[in-house]
């Protein structure tokens, strides 16, 4: 399948692949919402209506959204953080635009660079396992890395637009140059 969407242009691949992860992710919050009905009974139910349970549907009603939008950007985690919205209660009007946003990052970033990235890993992978694991283990150290340097040396760009650029839309706190006065 990755071979056909790959063919597709890119507008059909990103539509494609959107349907994709919307009916993917929206069928696991759809089981979970299930499953929390049908345990809805008896001592399952006792606990479900407990005041920590209850807690815990709040605060993922409240901050939730924001986790299953950014879940998409991970590998792994996004089937577990919808059924958890599912299980949880967290209610369409706040699940469906966290959805629709972060099924949409997945869709176009799997359309553009995240196929041919998991196709060449694959082949990697059936050439030399260990070479395969070797690349991957490497670049999970280099983003680790570049996190833990952005946090030890603060550095952060302004959007561009916020006034901090200078006249090539660079940031200007971060010129070498003095600024010319006028």
């Amino acid at each position: 399948m990755m071979e056909w969407v790959q063919t597709l242009p890119i507008v059909g691949g990103v539509a494609f692949l959107y349907l994709v992860i919307l009916l993917r992710a929206g069928g696991t919050y759809a089981l979970g919402r299930g499953a929390r009905k049908a345990a809805n009974r008896g001592k399952v139910a006792a606990w479900l209506e407990s005041e920590r349970v209850e807690r815990a549907s709040r605060i993922i009603n409240k901050w939730g959204a924001p986790v299953v939008a950014f879940s998409f950007l991970t590998v792994g985690f996004q089937t577990a953080a919808n059924a958890a919205a599912g299980l949880t209660g967290m209610s369409l009007k706040r699940y469906l635009p966290a959805l629709a946003v972060g099924g949409f990052a997945w869709a176009v970033i799997y359309a553009t660079v995240g196929l041919a990235a998991v196709a060449l890993w694959l082949e990697l992978f059936l050439h030399s396992p260990w070479a395969a694991v070797a690349a991957l283990a490497l670049v999970v150290v280099l983003i680790i890395y570049l996190v833990g340097h952005r946090r030890r040396t603060g550095h952060t760009i302004a959007p561009i637009g916020t006034g901090d650029e200078g006249e090539n839309g660079e940031d200007a706190s971060r010129s070498e140059m003095p600024a010319s006065r006028p």
